[in-house]
């Protein structure tokens, strides 16, 4: 096998590792490569091996590798900071945005045409330059995005800090993935997990990894 083949073997045995550890199906979680730096070549070696759902989190990058592998079945996802104007154009061509975390971007992704995946992103840090919702504001954050068209929520994000065990901070994630679904039922995905926590994100009930270096390899200089 190839290097990207070893590699992406080594990480669907690790997860299914953790699935079962925690006694949970394997095919209850989605891997998202995160392809950002890398060619579109390597993004069509990963779809040989099966790899359909795609990570990106620079605008002009993705679109332009989305336009260029259009020919692919995969499911783009924007994994990124995306700045409000940027919004509908990012929603022409990824399929799931997890980097909700604002009124104006929420209402930059409103449709009343199409509908787009999203889930908010949760900010476990006191530094807010690093992107998210901070936890005392999740719940007003819910209701604005139930309430505009165009938005599937499908749960919430995170990323977990360094100077905090990260299955410490899942566990936070996860209680309030538990508490927002008093309004928001369906709400039930976990985007967090990358490639040196994932384990410890299964064992927290993450739906989706982010998983960049552990499967694609160093970043091309």
């Amino acid at each position: 096998m190839s290097g990207l083949a070893e590699r992406l073997e080594a990480v669907r045995g690790g997860v299914a590792d953790a699935a079962r550890l925690a006694g949970r199906d394997p095919a209850e979680v989605t891997t998202i490569v995160v392809t950002k730096f890398h060619p579109e070549s390597l993004i069509r070696d990963l779809a040989g091996h099966g790899v359909r759902d795609i990570g990106e989190n620079r605008h002009q990058e993705a679109q332009a590798k989305a336009r260029a592998l259009a020919d692919l079945d995969l499911t783009w996802h924007f994994i990124g900071q995306l700045q409000s104007k940027k919004a509908r154009q990012v929603r022409s061509y990824a399929s799931v945005i997890h980097s909700i975390d604002r009124d104006s971007l929420v209402e930059a992704l409103r449709s009343d045409e199409a509908e787009v995946d999203g889930f908010i992103q949760v900010n476990l840090t006191d530094d807010p330059g690093r992107g998210g919702v901070a936890p005392d504001a999740l719940d007003p954050m819910v209701e604005r995005v139930l309430g505009t068209p165009g938005i599937r929520l499908l749960g919430l994000m995170a990323v977990a800090p360094l100077d905090e065990p990260a299955r410490a901070a899942f566990a936070r994630v996860r209680e309030l993935s538990e508490r927002i679904r008093a309004v928001a039922p369906e709400a039930t995905a976990l985007s967090m997990g990358m490639s040196h926590d994932y384990a410890d994100a299964i064992l927290e009930g993450a739906t989706h990894l982010r998983i960049g270096t552990a499967i694609t390899g160093n970043r091309p200089a």
